[in-house]
């Protein structure tokens, strides 16, 4: 991370700070007037302050009376600073996340042309390219922006785009001439004028620093239950407020009014709703996951299906030597050495792999050929075939048909036996690269795709959360089954068209379930678009990533894990901090209705249970109360509920009993403390 990015720890002081000026700066009238969270309080909070004012005014005694006052607007006061706080604690928190996003973004390099000559360029950041430059790519670099190729040809690695793990040819002047970025060359160079000016995080960067976002239903729900719940509060309180301060004077009645009735907005819970969305976002921020939307984390907590694409997904797209094998009458250790002395020239994936398979044979070591004057022939794409000659002896590997009319022009012909180990490999789903020396052709290197790791124990990892997984892929079934053995999912879907991988999707959710996909490819796009969760793989097209509302930074799709947990976190928080608020304030009326209607109904001092000193004590109590329970209430916002590895449906009903019991305790136990020690020091 650069140095002047901000500090994205939960606790850092760059982010403490932030939020505390903003909490302040929330302050102003027009800034309040925005937020009708706090926007009573606030009110009250002013009103409050100018009664205190008017009692020290307007009464010879007000002294004692405007010191009540005054506490009681301190307090609430106080209120709305911690609220403000927490919500921008949440805020800052994500914009922190989202700076170091952005600085990670500028990271991206590009060899920005000069001039005519390709040697002259100059290394830039992939987020300045503007439309019409020109960037020179070589072999192992990633395409830096969507463009046009105008000079040279190259094999590209756009396996993310198609879907398929074979490279494709990208050459000036021909009908594949357009490349994504994002995508990586294999081989050669390339010149391309750029045509987009988005830098790869830009997209994600704008929505996820944002601080405006649509709420979610689940926190539209949840605000409209606490509205419900504070009028009816208000209904119950007003004209009891009435009695208990009849005798204490009129703006000394409108303070305790005004007191009671922030007692009866549940400002701290309908606060922490939307923080506990900003904060759950940013969690998955820290987990390299960008969420796009607020309502597909949520819905990714009662997802039961998880569909899997295979190409660029579960595996990584690079195919890797996985064995060789020998045509009749050749001996096993002359096609290994042929073919890693044939590879060196080979700097794709596939040419690496060889080499490092072939070195990993006992007995295997790679010949020492500083004595010696080799003449490389790389691969290129146009040729599709690489090899060295050496002392008298050409050796070659390359595709099928490269290599079969360089042996047949060397004087030699092709044995049946090799087409039938082409074949062999073929028809299994791998790819089959042919190996000759000279006019003598020894045998085949298969090449398979490469599974990511981790992904057997992350499908375990959600048979236990129960989420049944599928693969998606365009391979021919036998193919597709030995993938999904290997991988360990519960089901696969072979020779899937894009249309096919929708309608699995839409199959399931009539059927009842909720379906998350991930994907990266322009073929998965429809799928991805149809799902309740889309997860799109950062390696990916940018179409797939339109599709999605999550995106996989590192183009894990292990990470659904991290979804899903986040998910039922920010369910199981809310849900918790609802029923605790609701509790809370129905306890702080029952501890407060006895002693405030004691003077007019003497009988009610038998339900003054906890024993508050007076009226205006239990009221000052509760303002207390409101306020301090603010902090403990962030901390458990930030920290949220810990999601077990079990069904969503168990955890919705075991957390809210918990904190509402604490909800309602709590009061009792903390309003009677405030009440001690002011009645004590005579704050009262």
């Amino acid at each position: 991370m650069p140095r002047d990015a901000p500090s994205t720890s939960l606790l850092s002081r760059a982010v403490i700070s932030a939020a505390a000026r903003d909490s302040f700066a929330r302050l102003a009238p027009r800034a309040q007037y925005r937020r009708p969270v706090t926007f009573g309080v606030y009110v009250a909070s002013l009103f409050t302050t100018i009664t205190g004012i008017a009692t020290v005014i307007g009464a010879a005694d007000g002294t004692r009376r405007a010191a009540v006052v005054f506490a009681v607007a301190a307090w609430l006061w106080l209120s709305v600073l911690l609220a403000n706080f927490a919500e921008a604690f949440a805020e800052q928190w994500g914009k922190a996340r989202a700076t170091a996003l952005q600085s990670l973004g500028r990271q991206v390099p590009a060899k920005r042309l000069l001039g005519a000559d390709r040697s002259d360029y100059r290394l830039v950041d992939a987020s300045m390219l503007r439309r019409g430059d020109l960037v020179l790519v070589e072999a192992n670099d990633i395409i830096p922006a969507d463009g046009t190729v105008i000079e040279g040809a190259a094999s590209v690695s756009e396996g993310a785009v198609t879907g398929e793990s074979a490279p494709v040819l990208r050459a000036a002047g021909r009908e594949f001439s357009s490349v994504r970025r994002g995508t990586q060359v294999l081989s050669d160079w390339l010149v391309v004028r750029v045509r987009s000016r988005e830098g790869f995080f830009d997209p994600m960067v704008t929505i996820s620093g944002g601080t405006r976002r649509s709420r979610t239903p689940q926190e539209i729900a949840l605000s409209i239950l606490l509205c419900t719940a504070t009028i009816v509060f208000l209904l119950s309180i007003a004209p009891l407020a009435y009695f208990a301060t009849a005798g204490s004077g009129g703006l000394l009645v409108l303070s305790a009014l005004v007191a009671l009735f922030v007692c009866s907005i549940p400002i701290t819970a309908r606060t922490f709703i939307c923080a506990i969305g900003i904060v759950g976002m940013a969690r998955l921020m820290r987990a390299n996951v960008i969420a796009t939307s607020g309502g597909a984390v949520e819905a990714a907590a009662d997802i039961d299906v998880l569909v899997l694409d295979k190409t660029g997904t579960i595996t990584s797209g690079d195919r890797h030597a996985v064995a060789f094998l020998t045509a009749p009458q050749v001996a096993a250790r002359d096609l290994l050495s042929v073919a890693q002395l044939a590879s060196l020239a080979d700097e794709t994936p596939e040419g690496r792999s060889i080499v490092e398979l072939a070195t990993q044979t006992p007995g295997q070591h790679l010949p020492d050929l500083s004595n010696k004057t080799p003449r490389f022939h790389e691969f290129s794409a146009q040729t599709r075939i690489s090899g060295i000659d050496l002392d008298g002896r050409r050796l070659r590997k390359g595709a099928v048909d490269a290599v079969r009319r360089f042996a047949e022009e060397a004087g030699g012909s092709w044995p049946p036996a090799v087409s039938g180990l082409v074949d062999q490999v073929a028809r299994s789903g791998a790819t089959p690269l042919v190996v000759a020396d000279g006019p003598r052709v020894l045998g085949v290197v298969e090449l398979r795709d490469v599974v990511k790791g981790g992904i057997r124990e992350h499908c375990a990892e959600l048979r236990q959360l129960g989420i049944r997984t599928i693969m998606v892929t365009g391979d021919h079934r036998v193919t597709a089954a030995t993938i999904a053995v290997e991988v360990g999912v519960d089901d696969f879907l072979a020779d899937a068209t894009p249309e096919a991988k929708r309608e699995l999707i839409r199959r399931c959710q009539k059927d009842g379930h909720r379906v998350a996909m991930c994907g990266d490819g322009t073929n998965d796009a429809p799928a991805l678009a149809q799902a309740d969760v889309a997860v799109a793989m950062n390696s990916g097209t940018q179409l797939a990533k339109d599709a999605g509302k999550l995106v996989a930074l590192d183009s894990n799709p292990t990470k659904i894990v991290a979804i899903i947990e986040t998910g039922r976190r920010i369910l199981a928080t809310r849900r918790s901090l609802t029923t605790f608020s609701v509790a809370a304030y129905l306890a702080e009326h029952f501890a407060i209705i006895p002693v405030a209607l004691a003077a007019t109904y003497p009988a009610l001092n038998a339900l003054n249970v906890t024993r508050l000193a007076s009226p205006r004590s239990a009221i000052l109590s509760a303002v207390v109360f409101n306020a301090l329970i603010v902090v403990p209430l962030l901390l458990f916002v930030v920290r949220g509920v810990k999601a077990r590895s079990a069904p969503a449906a168990r955890l919705s009903r075991l957390h809210p009993w918990i904190y509402g019991l604490v909800g309602l305790v709590s009061p009792w136990i903390g309003i009677k403390l405030i009440d001690f020690y002011l009645a004590a020091f005579r704050l009262e």
